[in-house]
């Protein structure tokens, strides 16, 4: 699926249901990857309102924003997100977050928020850390469908953040009328799910060029 039409089944999700965080975040990465940044910025300003914990929402917001030249707006977003993702654990964000800054002459709140983010639960070691979230999860004991995508997404994400997934995917399926008996439904389905659960295009080219390769 071309990334127009994602972009359009987004904003058609985003407005059915305004209160679907994902759709918002959803459109705004869309937007993000063809450099719509001030509307990317707008969607996932949206998405914070409804949920102001995700932290890859600061993150890819405060990129929309640096995208679009707005340095300032930038700064406050992600050093909110930072001091966000370092109370949650959310350790994967939090760095890109820090690095975004630096990119604009900006300073990460490393020393202003030390005490909070000291107070987030160390990692385990050897603990199961979720590609989705960055944070320590349960991982799965089988993969949750055939293929090499499945063998990833046991390998990648959480129980938790897959049936977190599900949940969504039945959003997705609802109200965009999805019949699987379609092969191109099916592909939207999934094409949803490779976004929610943060596995890149490039990454997604390479596990289906292996699988091909190993039939």
């Amino acid at each position: 699926m071309s990334t127009p039409e994602r972009i359009a089944q987004f904003e058609k999700m985003a407005s059915a249901d305004p209160t679907n965080e994902m759709a918002h975040f959803s459109l705004g990465n869309a937007y993000l990857q063809v450099g719509r940044h001030a509307e990317a910025a707008g969607s996932l300003e949206r998405c914070l309102e409804l949920n102001p914990g995700m932290s890859k929402a600061y993150q890819l917001c405060g990129q929309a924003m640096i995208g679009a030249g707005w340095a300032d707006k930038a700064t406050e977003v992600l050093q909110r997100g930072w001091r966000a993702a370092a109370a949650r654990g959310d350790r994967m964000p939090q760095q890109a977050m820090a690095e975004l800054l630096r990119s604009i002459g900006r300073d990460a709140p490393e020393a202003a928020a030390a005490p909070e983010a000291t107070s987030a639960e160390p990692v385990p070691e050897g603990a199961f850390i979720c590609h989705r979230t960055g944070r320590p999860g349960t991982k799965m004991g089988a993969p949750p469908f055939r293929g090499a995508v499945g063998l990833w997404v046991q390998e990648h994400i959480s129980s938790e953040s897959w049936k977190a997934w599900i949940a969504q995917g039945t959003k997705v399926i609802n109200e965009l009328r999805l019949d699987f008996s379609r092969d191109r439904d099916q592909e939207v389905y999934d094409q949803h799910m490779r976004d929610y659960l943060g596995l890149d295009p490039e990454s997604y080219a390479k596990l289906t060029q292996a699988q091909q390769q190993q039939q």
